[in-house]
């Protein structure tokens, strides 16, 4: 059932309601009214007739009571709301009042001549040589009453049509903007969230539009940034998988070159060594280059994809990583806390947060100037993984920082958010940098 109908139902009931409750108290006070007027009359015309017959007991010579009453009631005709009968001494009548004619052309039903008839009244007076009965009689009354109550209810009745079809036709136009609403929201169920409302007339209607305007975009720039997010994951996913390939043929072919080179260099030393120093020295600097391309590419490898994260986990990897700073950098303090169970976080996990860690060092020995580095990654079993890294240097006004130009911060930032976490960066001048990060429990 529509709303529209529902509110015309509930008008309908309550209109009905409040003419049967209006129908109900004029009947009622036709009633009253016409028990009122009855009994009025009855006293008045009681009064009247007991006026002419003191008045011809106290004159004989007007004649006898009876032929003078007979005359009066004649002469008085038809007395409204009351029925008059004149008896001689044998119960003939002599004289009965004519029935009443006012609004004879109505003819009220018979339930509510039921429901507005007074309590009967009679009245007897004996009087010489007869017997005269006054009775009330409430016909006229009654149907003058009908008259009045048919007038109304036909008035009623038209007010009740003509404002239930008011009712529907504004209804109508005023629930109108309903149509678009449902049409918005069903799009929006089918995965449409560019679908926009524009503006109603009726204040709580274009309210509900602004709501579910927001709501669409808000909608629109959560899959958005889903869509970046699973974006950014695949980029890194692929980034990580080259690096991987690139660390391996690295490995495995400049790898085997560099020794190979090494190995005949060394053999060159040992045949020339006694017979021809000069070319043994030259062949000496082939080795201690060897040795030092081999270094360096062993560094270039562990900077692509550190063995050790795939081999021993995180926490291991993290401590030798940091074991590799503190040797090259050995004026700074570098200081690693690590709690909790981060054994089996996953391979996209691991990969981002040594990601984030080696880009944050990175930014600091670059930038910082700092004296103590403090690393700490703590995973709380069934709430969140927390990592945070602060050091004590030179700092940054963050405010007037574009995060969005400096790289370091964009690529942790969007790859905290592609993990659905929160990424923070507090700063002030001189008092240092603090990096948070916090990854929910149910995105590990």
């Amino acid at each position: 059932m529509s709303l529209r109908l529902r509110l015309n139902l509930l008008i309908t009931t309550i209109s009905i309601l409040f003419m049967v409750a209006s129908g109900i108290v004029i009947v009622q006070d036709a009633k009253t009214s016409i028990q009122e007027r009855v009994e009025a009359a009855t006293r008045v015309t009681v009064q009247l007739l007991d006026t002419v017959i003191i008045s011809s007991t106290m004159n004989p010579s007007l004649g006898l009571t009876s032929d003078v009453l007979s005359q009066f009631l004649r002469s008085l005709g038809y007395v409204r709301s009351n029925h008059i009968v004149l008896y001689d001494l044998y119960g003939r009548v002599l004289y009965e009042s004519p029935k009443s004619t006012y609004r004879s052309e109505v003819h009220p039903p018979d339930w509510f001549v039921k429901m507005v008839q007074p309590k009967g009244e009679k009245v007897e007076r004996r009087i010489r040589y007869g017997v005269l009965v006054i009775q009330s009689n409430a016909e006229g009354s009654i149907r003058d009453a009908w008259r009045g109550v048919r007038q109304f209810m036909w008035l009623g009745i038209g007010f009740f049509i003509l404002l239930n079809v008011l009712v529907y036709v504004l209804l109508s136009v005023s629930l109108q903007p309903v149509k678009q609403i449902l049409a918005a929201i069903r799009a929006i169920e089918g995965g449409d969230l560019t679908v926009r409302l524009g503006t109603f007339k009726l204040p709580e209607f274009d309210h509900i539009a602004h709501s579910l305007n927001r709501m669409a975009e808000s909608l629109e720039a959560e899959r958005q940034l889903e869509e970046n997010r699973q974006l950014t994951q695949l980029i890194q996913s692929h980034i990580e998988d080259e690096r991987r390939s690139l660390a391996r043929e690295l490995h495995d072919e400049l790898g085997q070159y560099v020794t190979a080179i090494k190995t005949f260099a060394v053999g060159i030393v040992k045949k020339t060594e006694q017979a021809q120093p000069d070319i043994s020295a030259n062949a000496q600097t082939i080795v201690s280059a060897a040795n030092h391309i081999y270094d360096g590419m062993h560094n270039i490898i562990r900077t692509l994809r550190p063995g050790s994260l795939d081999n021993l986990g995180l926490s291991e990897t993290l401590r030798d990583v940091v074991n590799n700073w503190q040797n090259q950098y050995p004026e700074l303090q570098f200081e690693l806390n690590l709690s909790g169970d981060l054994n089996d976080l996953g391979e996209t996990i691991n990969i981002n947060i040594y990601r984030i860690v080696q880009e944050s060092v990175n930014n600091a020995l670059k930038h910082a100037n700092a004296n103590h580095l403090k690393i700490s990654l703590t995973r709380k079993t069934g709430r969140e993984l927390r990592l945070t890294i602060q050091d004590d240097g030179q700092g940054m006004n963050v405010t007037e920082v574009d995060q969005s130009q400096h790289f370091g911060l964009l690529g942790m930032r969007e790859r905290v958010q592609a993990l659905h976490g929160e990424f923070q960066v507090s700063s002030q001048p001189s008092r240092g940098t603090l990096i948070s990060i916090v990854i929910p429990e149910d995105k590990l």
